[in-house]
């Protein structure tokens, strides 16, 4: 795989995963949207399905990391570290893109649901302050967020479902030799994400990839919309560096125990 190839592949895959994904927290989430109030489980189905369309879609060209805990945990099994940066620049471009393309197809839902006074409240100097420093009232289309903010709790259930995703995605011998996820690992991969989302996303949404929150979540900072309150920065950092260490220690459970 060139340089490009994986560049490439690595953006539309991730834009496609995060269109879809975000698509479906929007679908659930705005006012004026036909599946609002779906819940949970047409989240967790919804970013499953997201990632194995993502994965078909990008496998041909980059080997459908979409993730840099993906790409990390991969170059600490392999020792190939020359194309991460390639790979985090494409899953980071990749996010912000597909975020604004969630804005641009819920345009309407979100000017309609950021206008609502029983949504969005009269606002007060407190409040204002208030979603300035924390989560808008939107965010959550875009980012993830801890239901209970503990920070050790809150980064122990980032790593604990990175784990998981990683050691499945390795002892499946994905994308090895730069083949990709393949048919049915593509597949296997969106349940083991469902299921990730179903026991384990209720304490933080369970963002178990770093590009998949902070590339949206500059998205939120960046976007004209009405009353959308803080990106909530203070929390950021825990759904980037928990994935990074769930990818880690689980290239080194593969090592030890699957090589």
């Amino acid at each position: 795989m060139s340089s490009s190839d994986i560049f490439i592949g690595e953006t539309i895959g991730t834009a496609v995963l995060i269109l879809l994904g975000g698509g479906v927290c929007a679908a659930v989430t705005l006012k004026a949207s036909k599946a609002r109030n779906a819940g949970w489980l047409a989240i967790a189905f919804g970013w499953g399905f997201a990632v194995m369309t993502a994965v078909y879609i990008s496998a041909p060209l980059s080997g459908a990391h979409l993730n840099p805990a993906v790409t990390l945990a991969l170059a600490i099994k392999d020792g190939g570290w020359d194309n991460v940066p390639i790979y985090w620049a494409g899953q980071l471009l990749g996010a912000m893109i597909g975020a604004t393309l969630v804005w641009v197809a819920y345009y309407g839902q979100f000017q309609v649901h950021l206008t609502d006074k029983e949504i969005v409240g009269e606002p007060t100097a407190k409040s204002v302050e208030a979603e300035e420093k924390g989560a808008g009232p939107v965010l959550g289309i875009f980012s993830t967020g801890p239901e209970v903010r503990n920070v050790v709790q809150n980064l122990a259930t980032e790593i604990i479902g990175t784990v998981v995703l990683i050691l499945a995605i390795l002892t499946q011998g994905l994308n090895d030799k730069g083949n990709g996820l393949g048919t049915l690992g593509a597949l296997i991969t969106a349940f083991v994400v469902v299921s990730i989302g179903l026991s384990l996303g209720g304490p933080t949404g369970y963002a178990i990839n770093p590009a998949r929150d902070l590339g949206p979540r500059i998205v939120h900072a960046l976007l004209p919309l009405p009353n959308k309150g803080g990106s909530d920065w203070s929390y950021a950092w825990i759904p980037v560096v928990g994935p990074l260490i769930g990818g880690a220690i689980a290239a080194g459970i593969y090592n030890l125990a699957f090589a």
